[in-house]
């Protein structure tokens, strides 16, 4: 099990998420910013906005993606 924040999956808060895969990680950030949308948090809007701008660059978005994959596989295993 590894845990990542918010903010190092592009969001604005420190809620910490704890999986064992990324794309477990991934859904339940996707999830949670579908939450902080719906509640109109500005500062999740915000870094919202940021990865709309990153999807108008080919390939930018996948790039992003396979960082965060890196840095969630590099991240040492919860005690």
């Amino acid at each position: 099990m590894k845990t990542m924040t918010c903010k190092q999956l592009g969001g604005a808060c420190d809620k910490k998420f704890k999986a064992n895969t990324f794309e477990e990680i991934a859904e339940m950030s996707k999830a949670h910013g579908i939450e902080m949308f719906q509640k109109g948090d500005v500062d999740h809007l915000k870094a919202m906005n940021d990865m709309q701008e990153l999807m108008k660059t080919p390939g930018a978005l996948n790039e992003w993606f396979e960082n965060r994959r890196k840095e969630f596989n590099s991240l040492p295993d919860d005690q």
